[in-house]
């Protein structure tokens, strides 16, 4: 299965950062469905402050992906950072926050109910 990046439904449109989401991309063996989504992310884009109200602060859903352009640095529970770059595959478990260090642009594999939940929570904090 392959869809083009413009026919990925546009979930979250504010500035520095789209994020788009294909429901029902496949199956993840543990996680029923998984989401096939793409992210354009400016540089400074952190998302500690659209995650707080979730689980340790932190999205606790797995993420594998590849970084098309930029670069993003992980940081974990226990404080410990990771950076990905332009070319980097990647895995990202759960209980993880990002910054964008340069800007970027994504494509990501999830479980499809554990990322729309933390999807629809950053929806719901760029209302307030």
């Amino acid at each position: 299965m392959h869809i083009a990046k413009e026919m990925i439904d546009v979930r979250l449109n504010v500035p520095g950062a789209v994020v788009r989401q294909q429901l029902g991309f496949g199956d993840a063996t543990g996680y029923s469905q998984i989401s096939g989504e793409y992210f354009s992310l400016a540089a400074g884009v952190d998302t500690a402050p659209l995650f707080e109200g979730l689980d340790g602060n932190m999205c606790q859903c797995p993420h594998w992906g590849f970084v098309l352009r930029g670069q993003l640095t992980t940081t974990d529970a226990a404080g410990q950072s990771e950076t990905v770059k332009t070319d980097d595959l990647f895995y990202w478990p759960p209980g993880h926050n990002v910054k964008v260090d340069e800007d970027a642009e994504i494509v990501m594999f999830s479980p499809q109910h554990e990322h729309s939940h933390v999807i629809d929570h950053m929806i719901a904090r760029t209302k307030k």
